[in-house]
């Protein structure tokens, strides 16, 4: 009785534990199969975390990360970038469909032995799959961020009522290359959805040619020399120019270009035909004779450089090189001794034969701005390069060192006022001044200056010829000479004016 009692109560107690291990075996089932349905613990798509989510809440997690507008800050300005309009789309559809296949692609049953012993294994990484238009992306930062951000180089700009330029705003400009990598790194990150854009910053840009013009016109208007001047500057890096005349504050044409009383500025030609003539090669008392000529202006050294050229027709020579370089109304019409013959008598030319302009000129020598300003520049480059229009109209007379030697002998001319007066101290001026006392009434009507400014920011040429009808007073003349070459010395010299 006792052992049917005791089989009685193993059988039961057997029948307890097959039913408990039968129910914990088929609750863990279904829990592990509930696991199975959603993604394993660890599990990243595209760098999201999504261990125990289904794909549907996977999918939906993932958009909301990369949906996340991008934030990107240009300089000081912060602004967001949609990743639907640059053209970002992520694969959904692939990335799920591998998660999927790590969820689901091991045995059934021997997932579920490790999940009855708490055994993991290491769970997939799905990298992102997406898309982006580089093209879409190009075309939004230009069309939004960079022509709204972007700032062009501000140019110096004259300042009103002096010689100087204020300084101008540097720029800056979108690194279009730069910002495609960074934003698309950015919105292929689930984390790091800032970005700093960088740029490229460009120097302040010079002030324009038409803003030196402008600055030269207010200082003549705000001199108090109300005569004649004309005025003719060369970049000798570009060849750009500038080309004006004013008359009593009045603009006037230059075309054709204002002929001048060339006095002692016609002494360039000169030494420059004798050089062309007769070479480079010079004795004793001829070098003497130029340097006085051109450093001292001594007209009678003048007069023996002209009779070296030719003993009776030397101005004619001159007049004919000049010709023969296409300046038209430059002329010598005889020597500079008092009572000299003018081989030339009734000279007409484009520059004297302006009905508008009513002045005394100098019947034996004249010129105009641009044609001596032009000269000096032919001069510049054919010691320079062996270019301009001595090198093709004389290519078995002109060379670079004959052209020097030219430039050498001007810049003996140390006046220290006019175009010199404008430049810093130890600024190399090879040029010629001229002024000459009417024979009438015995005032100075005429005074002018040519030249070649070498400076750190750019070699140019100055050619300013002034006439006044009643009397040219040197100590308003001057003044003007100096401010308008200071003026344009800044121009090619912002950093150090």
């Amino acid at each position: 009785m006792r052992n049917r009692n005791t089989n009685t109560i193993l059988r039961g107690v057997s029948i307890l534990f097959l039913t408990g291990a039968l129910v914990i075996t088929i609750t863990s089932l279904i829990a592990y199969s509930r696991q199975r349905n959603n993604y394993p613990r660890g599990m990243t798509i595209g760098g999201v975390p999504v261990d125990g989510l289904s794909p549907a809440q996977a999918s939906q997690r993932l958009l909301e990360v990369y949906t996340t507008p991008i934030q990107a800050q240009y300089d000081q300005a912060v602004f967001y970038i949609d990743p639907g309009s640059v053209g970002f789309q992520i694969d959904m559809e692939t990335m799920l469909a591998a998660a999927d296949l790590s969820r689901t692609g091991g045995s059934f049953w021997g997932g579920f032995w490790d999940y009855l012993w708490n055994r993991t294994s290491s769970a997939a990484q799905i990298p992102l799959s997406a898309n982006i238009s580089e093209e879409r992306l190009r075309s939004f930062l230009e069309a939004e961020i960079a022509s709204r951000y972007d700032q062009p180089p501000a140019p110096a700009q004259p300042l009103p009522g002096g010689t100087s330029f204020l300084p101008g705003e540097p720029g800056r400009t979108l690194d279009l290359d730069r910002a495609i990598l960074l934003i698309s790194d950015a919105l292929r990150s689930p984390t790091r959805r800032s970005v700093v854009l960088s740029f490229n910053q460009s120097s302040a840009a010079r002030p324009t040619l038409q803003n030196l013009e402008i600055l030269l016109k207010q200082i003549i208007s705000a001199s108090d020399f109300d005569g004649l001047i004309g005025f003719y500057m060369m970049d000798l890096q570009s060849g750009q120019e500038i080309h004006f005349a004013i008359n009593n504050n009045q603009e006037i044409a230059v075309e054709p270009d204002i002929a001048f009383t060339a006095s002692s500025t016609i002494k360039i030609p000169i030494v420059a035909s004798y050089l062309i003539n007769q070479g480079s090669d010079l004795d004793t008392a001829t070098a003497d004779a130029i340097s006085r000529t051109l450093g001292k202006s001594d007209n009678s050294a003048t007069d023996l450089v002209l009779k070296r050229i030719d003993e009776a027709n030397g101005p004619l020579i001159v007049t004919s090189n000049m010709e023969a370089l296409g300046l038209e109304s430059t002329f010598l019409g005889g020597m500079f001794y008092l009572g000299a013959p003018n081989l030339l008598p009734n000279r007409i030319t484009p520059g004297n034969s302006r009905t508008d302009i009513f002045m005394e000129r100098d019947a034996y020598s004249q010129t105009t701005p641009a044609e001596m300003g032009i000269l000096l520049a032919d001069i510049y480059h054919c010691a320079q390069n062996s270019g301009g229009a001595l090198i093709a109209a004389f290519p078995d007379k002109a060379s670079p060192s004959t052209c020097q030697l030219l430039i050498d002998f001007m810049a003996q001319d140390k006046l220290g006022s006019l175009i010199q007066g404008g430049v810093p101290d130890g600024t190399l001026v090879p040029h010629k001044h001229g002024y000459v006392t009417s024979p009438q009434d015995g005032y100075v009507h005429d005074i002018s200056d040519v030249g070649i400014v070498y400076s750190p920011g750019g070699n140019f040429v100055l050619s300013m010829y002034t006439y006044h009808p009643v009397q040219n007073i040197w100590d308003v003349t001057n003044p003007l000479f100096v401010d308008l070459t200071k003026a344009t010395y800044n121009y090619f010299n912002i950093t150090s004016q």
